[in-house]
């Protein structure tokens, strides 16, 4: 048998001069590296009890790619529904994510959907990514026979951008009456106006390893097509955030982005939606992802296991 290629991660780039061809560059660079046998000491190895697969649902005007997780042998009936984003907003693929989805999976167990979302880049702003995240979950849904999923117990599940994206679809699904159990939210990126860098937390930790104050403004400066009402974009700064699906907000508390789920979890609860904060000291951004590098990955993916175990009962009305 002939080994794999040992696939090397790309040199950091200069975020703010980066050009859109080493835009592209970097991120099928990254990407390659992030799904490859090397980079498993640090994104964990997937539960042996999991069956993973690509599947290209068909959505309005697109084929989109997802990850697909389900555990082996399961032909007792239809099983839950956790619809998954990834973090990186311009960069990231759901392979990144097969420790926590796999486990999630298996545990629960349940279909767990991971998006292959369209990355943030000058010809696909944010609205595509979030377009996609709301139109594969209500494809799941519509279809969730073909699927083998229950319709009455579904929950989105986000990271960092993904967390964005899965706090969109929450408030797009009590809109169009989509019954949702959870929503899970990892340290967030919620807030994509110009005040996402006026938080406390963000001048904290501006320079940490897996996040710095230079990506973010280049995400917003990709995100955001000039003309935008960034808001709409915010779950933040959304108008009306009652009523929505019961939430878990994880937290790492050396994140730039801190904040933003502090302050999410504060405007969901005074909204009257149920809401728990839950930080992690030490921990910092994208620290579900690295469970080979952050201890404090496996405590936030049981206690997002417990709490998506009882959202997702099936006597639970």
């Amino acid at each position: 048998m002939t080994a794999e290629p040992t696939v090397q991660r790309p040199p950091e780039p200069d975020w703010l001069a980066m050009t859109t061809e080493e835009l592209i560059a970097y991120r099928e660079a990254e990407n390659r590296f992030r799904a490859s046998a090397a980079a498993r000491a640090f994104t964990g190895e997937p539960h042996p009890d999991v069956v993973i697969e690509w599947r290209e649902p068909a959505l309005p005007g697109r084929v989109l790619p997802v990850r697909v997780y389900r555990p082996a042998g399961r032909d007792d009936g239809a099983l839950p529904l956790v619809v998954h984003v990834h973090g990186g907003g311009f960069v990231g693929t759901a392979v990144q994510s097969d420790w926590v989805n796999s486990r999630l999976a298996a545990r629960l167990p349940a279909v767990v959907v991971s998006v292959e979302h369209r990355l943030v880049a000058p010809d696909h702003p944010l609205p595509d990514a979030v377009d996609d995240g709301w139109d594969v979950l209500r494809h799941l849904v519509r279809d969730a026979g073909t699927w083998g999923i229950d319709p009455a117990r579904v929950a989105v599940f986000g990271e960092s951008c993904g967390g964005l994206i899965s706090a969109l679809a929450a408030i797009r699904a009590r809109e169009a009456g989509l019954p949702l159990r959870a929503q899970v939210l990892v340290n967030p990126a919620v807030d994509a106006t110009d005040a996402m860098f006026d938080h406390p937390s963000v001048t904290e930790y501006a320079a940490t390893p897996t996040l710095g104050v230079p990506v973010l403004r280049l995400f917003q400066r990709l995100a955001v097509p000039p003309g935008t009402d960034a808001r709409a974009l915010s779950p933040l700064h959304a108008g009306d955030l009652s009523g929505l699906a019961p939430a878990l907000v994880v937290v790492p508390t050396h994140d730039p982005l801190a904040d933003h789920g502090r302050r999410y979890a504060e405007r969901l609860a005074a909204a009257g939606t149920p809401v728990r904060l839950a930080e992690y000291a030490g921990a910092g951004h994208a620290f579900l992802s690295l469970p080979g590098l952050v201890p404090q990955a496996e405590a936030a993916a049981t206690d997002i296991l417990g709490f998506l175990r009882t959202s997702l009962a099936a006597d639970r009305a």
